[in-house]
């Protein structure tokens, strides 16, 4: 499960204040949470368009993603659940407001086509994702406008057009109100998974909006592995320290790949809609995965083609159970690391979205993972498909992948990134509220 938020804040005045005091400078605040979700749309035609815009959205998105997680990867010590997807989707519906040089800027950051190729890519991309077949899979997203403050009706329109968000007005003078209407609805899209995503301290009179996005996947495996399988078994932290921790066991075929060139091997674990993997990238040495994470992009890529040019084989696969969550404060990634500084700045310009002036303040995401016998439970998403190539086929010895060492476990949706998940073992505190 996952959820992301992001809080734009400033000082609040009406319009006649403001149209009587232009010469200052002011900064309106808006809050835009990324929550993972269920809001199942009905499927839409596909015309050629549409399918070009979303590969587009899709190729970007893993982009971003990659970028994104690049970073995010290294500051967090600990265990990491991430969806750079569920920040593409927030951010995005924030640049479409975004004119001038910060529209320019986000749309190098998350590599954005034409605005109408965006607005019609992501459409594409929401339906797609909420007519997936036999998983759980489904997004949503919400603009919560603050009591009296004048959000343009295009602005509004394109949202609820090509973003699927509903509307609605909160008086965030009235915090703990205005927190309970957020959170009420972070809970109900994430199956009750996420929950206290906003505090009553972040909001006040000063908020102009927030713009959530919800993203909620639950899904079994094709081939379940059998809990009197699941024993305790050594899983290597580091060179020096070894933590018994419960390990899954299933001999089954499945797409097996190893990456001599960056000291990896990955295998695909197909969920009862074989759209949908958990794809696992195991370093070679216990010590491997940063440099694993230095190179993601090719890591990644090399992975999910390879993947689809190979054919099942049988594997003895030993994966341990885990469940984990984090909640990460992105505004200095975002705004220092990733090149995306006018957004968050005085100069920001938000016109699409209010005559009133805008900045974002904070990005947050909250994010939550489980992985056992039956399947996994998470929130997050992010693209590319690529076709099989014609192969000579021959049988394979039987292999065996023991993941007893840090590694990454990665949900695709068709070879986009819906979660990444970093599993180092290191005993983490639990997730303040």
């Amino acid at each position: 499960m996952f959820v992301r938020r992001f809080i734009l804040r400033s000082t609040r005045l009406t319009l006649e204040e403001y149209s009587m005091d232009k010469m200052r400078t002011l900064q309106k605040s808006l809050l835009a949470l990324c929550l993972f979700a269920s809001a199942m749309a009905s499927p839409t035609p596909k015309p050629t368009e549409s399918l070009e815009a979303l590969q587009i959205v899709s190729q970007g998105a893993q982009l971003f993603s990659t970028n994104m997680i690049k970073i995010v990867a290294k500051e967090q010590q600990d265990n990491l659940i991430a969806s750079p997807l569920s920040a593409n989707i927030a951010l995005t519906m924030a640049a479409n407001g975004a004119a001038g040089t910060t529209e320019e800027q986000f749309r190098h950051v998350l590599h954005l086509p034409s605005k109408t190729q965006t607005l019609t890519g992501f459409q594409q991309l929401i339906n797609t994702m909420n007519n997936v077949e036999n998983v759980t899979l489904n997004l949503a997203n919400k603009l919560f406008i603050g009591k009296d403050f004048p959000v343009k009706s295009q602005y509004k329109q394109d949202l609820q057009t090509y973003f699927h968000s509903d509307i609605e007005s909160v008086d965030f003078s009235q915090s703990a109100k205005a927190a309970d209407t957020i959170n009420t609805w972070s809970k109900e899209k994430t199956n009750n998974r996420i929950d206290n995503i906003v505090q009553a301290d972040d909001l006040d009179s000063s908020l102009a909006l927030v713009l959530a996005n919800a993203v909620y996947f639950k899904g079994n495996w094709a081939h379940q592995f059998d809990p009197k399988a699941t024993t305790d078994r050594p899983f290597h932290v580091d060179a020096n320290n070894v933590k018994q921790v419960p390990t899954m066991f299933r001999k089954g075929n499945y797409k097996y790949v190893e990456l001599p060139e960056h000291e990896a091997k990955c295998i695909e674990l197909p969920y009862a809609n074989k759209e949908v993997s958990m794809v696992i990238i195991l370093p070679d040495k216990i010590d491997g995965l940063a440099a694993l994470i230095d190179n993601i992009d090719a890591v990644m890529l090399d992975c999910n083609v390879r993947l689809a040019q190979t054919y099942e084989r049988e594997v003895r696969v030993y994966l341990p159970k885990f469940k984990t969550e984090s909640k990460l404060d992105l505004g200095n990634t975002l705004s220092t690391k990733m090149g995306l500084s006018e957004p968050f700045s005085n100069s920001a310009n938000f016109n699409g979205i209010s005559d009133l002036p805008l900045k974002i303040d904070k990005v947050v995401q909250k994010a939550f993972i489980e992985v056992n016998e039956e399947g996994s439970e998470a929130a997050a998403v992010t693209g590319a498909s690529v076709r099989p190539l014609s192969i000579v086929w021959k049988p394979l010895k039987p292999i065996t992948l023991e993941v007893d060492h840090p590694f990454l476990a990665i949900v695709n949706y068709n070879g986009l990134a819906l979660f990444i998940t970093k599993i180092l073992w290191h005993q983490q505190p639990k997730i303040s509220t």
